[in-house]
Order: C-alpha cells, then structure tokens, then sequence
C-alpha cells in the first residue's frame, strides 16, 4: 500500500492506494490514520477496492482512525466490490475526541449488474465502531454469507438492491444537516438522528451507478462541497 497527497487549501488529503489491485484470501491489510488536534485530514482511495475468488480462507482489512481535538476526519473510500468467491472479513475503527468532527461512508456494491455479475457464493463479515472519549457512540455489524443475490432480494434485508451505503457524521451541525440530506435521498434510503450531533444515513440502490448518484450530492454537502477530486472520476 502507498498514499498519494494531492494540493488542498483545506487541509491535508490522502488517497490510499492498494498496489495489489484487489483483496483474496490470504490478505491482511492493516491502515492506521490519525488527524492531529486543531487539523483536518480527507482520506480516499483511487479506486474502487475490489475483493476477489479466494481459493482458501479469507481476506482481512483492519482500519483505524484517531481524530483528535478540535479536527476533523473525513473517510471516503470508493467503493468496495464484491466478486463471486469473494471471502472478506473487514473492520473500522474510529476513536474521537469530544469536540472533533467525522464524515464517514462505506459503500459496497455487490457484483458489478453492468456486467452481468451475480453472487450466489460469497462472504461479506462487516463491522463499524466509533467511539468519543472511551464511550461507544455508534456500532454496526454485518454479516451477509452465501448466496449473496438471494439475500439481497429479501424485503427485510435489500428488497433487490445490488448495492448500499452506510453514511455517519458527528459534529454540531448534524442535526441542521438532516432535513436536507433527507431532500436528497431516494425512497430507498432513510436518515435519522442518533444524538442531536449523531446523524447516520443508510442507502440501498439498484447498482453502484445508481448509489453513487445518491452519494455524490450527500456528501458533497456534508463535506462542505469538499469531495476528493478522485470521486468524481
């Protein structure tokens, strides 16, 4: 893995760049990124991550991201995409100061519809912390194994989508963000208000063209129309 620091005038952004071109079983990949106090840092990818067939055991990717006093943290990886075979176990954790501010989103596109792509075998174990001054503030776990495009179909769990996003941010202006997030969003997402400074978004679509004509305006007004140039590639 490397990173790539593009010019920003606010702040720094970072863009990570998995070298191997994607994740198969055997893979461990560990990402350990910090904003130090009073700074603000934008972490994206390049490109979409891509976790393949595994021939044996799983994929692992670890993140975890510190955001200190008075800055903010912004994680915007592109998104992940599930190939048949895929096996992957992957974790993200945040721990915030009191006063610092998060914008997250982690979006998954299962299987590539353009390319007629579906997946009755693959394995997808997911799981999101955050956590200010040592207390839990928002956790979300996922585990979607086996045929992943009739799991999908359920109305409890996707109602047919083949793609989705889970969407946070932390910060005093949550609550005057949600009105308006919620103007953007299709019927096929909701947002709501964990804490008055808590606001977690959750969105399904069709594809992953589709989601990210959800996720772009969303994020460019959560991010202060500050989308990493890669976003819009």
């Amino acid at each position: 893995m490397k990173a790539l620091f593009p010019r920003r005038a606010d702040g720094l952004e970072a863009i990570v760049i998995n070298t191997s071109g994607g994740l198969t079983g055997g893979d461990r990949l560990a990402l350990d990124c910090g904003a130090g106090a009073g700074s603000r840092l934008v972490l994206t990818t390049q490109a979409a991550e891509r976790a393949y067939r595994s021939a044996s055991g799983w994929a692992q990717m670890d993140t975890k991201l510190h955001v200190g006093a008075g800055s903010r943290l912004d994680w915007l990886p592109q998104e992940l995409i599930l190939f048949e075979g895929a096996r992957l176990k992957r974790s993200l954790r945040v721990k915030m100061e009191a006063d610092a501010r998060l914008l997250l989103v982690e979006p998954v596109i299962f299987g590539r519809m353009a390319m007629g792509e579906v997946l009755h075998d693959a394995a997808l174990r997911d799981r999101i912390e955050i956590w200010r001054d040592g207390a839990p503030l928002y956790c979300d776990a996922l585990r979607l194994e086996g045929d992943l495009a009739a799991r999908m179909a359920q109305p409890a769990v996707g109602g047919g989508a083949g793609a989705m996003a889970s969407l946070v941010f932390v910060g005093p202006e949550a609550e005057a963000f949600l009105t308006p997030l919620r103007a953007v969003l299709p019927v096929t997402a909701g947002a709501t208000l964990l804490q008055n400074d808590v606001l977690v978004a959750r969105v399904l679509a069709e594809d992953g063209f589709a989601l990210r004509q959800t996720l772009l305006p969303a994020l460019d007004r959560l991010s202060g129309e500050g989308l990493p140039i890669s976003w819009r590639l």
